[in-house]
């Protein structure tokens, strides 16, 4: 597995380090990881460069990049595989990209804005473009996020819109895959297609998926269901409960192509009350046949 980690000289590369050792270190087999810290220089490489002085430049840059983040490297510990990784590029989303696109990427990891509420998110402009286009999953630490001893669960929210089997199956694979709880919560409460649900649309929800679930995951790990409920996106997100030590999949807008990711409405609102990190799943046409995803993070 491999782990693209956006890195900058603040606490938003702090955090996507924490977030990305967290994820590893509950693994049973941590050193299968590569995580990939990736710093992005705006401008071209310094062989590249139009003038001597823009090369002067570029190479103070690049030099100054090596010395910090070989100190960033000490914050993973030596039983994880990293390494350090200097991109040039016209912004950090597109640095990213391309060194994500550079070989397989299970999990792109970056920072909320750094001028957000503690632990809360704030989307800047490098997570926005990410959210927008990325081909692999994303995932947003919160602004002061701590990383906990353990990863304690997988929560997966979950409603009724094309490619909700895709995203379910990726929460399953990854909560067997890291020997934690999988806890699904639905959101048909919350479907903006229609104004008043059927009353009991969200239990039959629910418990389909906790039946589905239950049989993918066959006994290795608990499952459970909780229906978000509330006024609001944000209310509802805010009434049920959240471990430090857990975080969110959500799957992409029906706006999204195939294989991309597109943040959507719901997704957007419970970034605004959520306190752990969220992952976005890329959106999966039910057609692509083999080429549906069961890849877990």
């Amino acid at each position: 597995m491999r782990y693209v980690v956006g890195l900058t000289k603040d606490s938003r590369g702090r955090d996507a380090i924490s977030l990305a050792t967290t994820l590893a270190q509950s693994l049973d087999d941590p050193g299968a990881v590569e995580i990939d810290l990736v710093h992005v220089i705006s401008g071209a490489r310094p062989d590249d460069a139009a003038t001597p002085q823009e090369r002067e430049y570029q190479r103070l840059k690049a030099d100054e990049a090596e010395e910090w983040m070989a100190k960033s490297l000490f914050l993973i510990p030596k039983t994880l595989r990293a390494r350090a990784t200097i991109h040039f590029a016209d912004s950090m989303a597109e640095g990213i990209l391309e060194v994500a696109a550079a070989g397989r990427t299970d999990l792109i990891i970056v920072g909320a804005a750094s001028h957000g509420p503690f632990r809360r998110f704030t989307v800047g402009s490098v997570a926005n473009a990410l959210l927008h286009t990325a081909t692999a999953p994303v995932a947003l630490a919160p602004a002061g996020y701590l990383p906990p001893s353990d990863l304690t669960r997988i929560t997966c929210a979950l409603g009724t819109r094309t490619g909700a089997e895709a995203v379910l199956q990726v929460a399953v694979d990854s909560a067997v895959l890291h020997r934690v709880p999988l806890r699904i919560i639905s959101l048909v409460s919350l479907d903006a297609r229609a104004a008043v649900p059927a009353a009991n649309a969200p239990d039959k929800h629910a418990e389909r998926v906790l039946e589905e679930a239950s049989a993918s995951v066959d006994g290795a790990v608990d499952v459970s269901v909780d229906i978000a409920r509330g006024r609001s996106t944000e209310a509802a997100i805010e009434s049920l409960d959240w471990s430090e030590g857990e975080i969110v999949l959500i799957g992409s807008s029906r706006l999204a192509q195939r294989h991309t990711i597109f943040l959507g409405t719901t997704a957007n609102k419970m970034l605004r009350s959520l306190p752990v990190p969220m992952v976005v799943i890329p959106r999966y046409h039910p057609l692509d046949g083999a080429d549906s995803p069961s890849q877990p993070i």
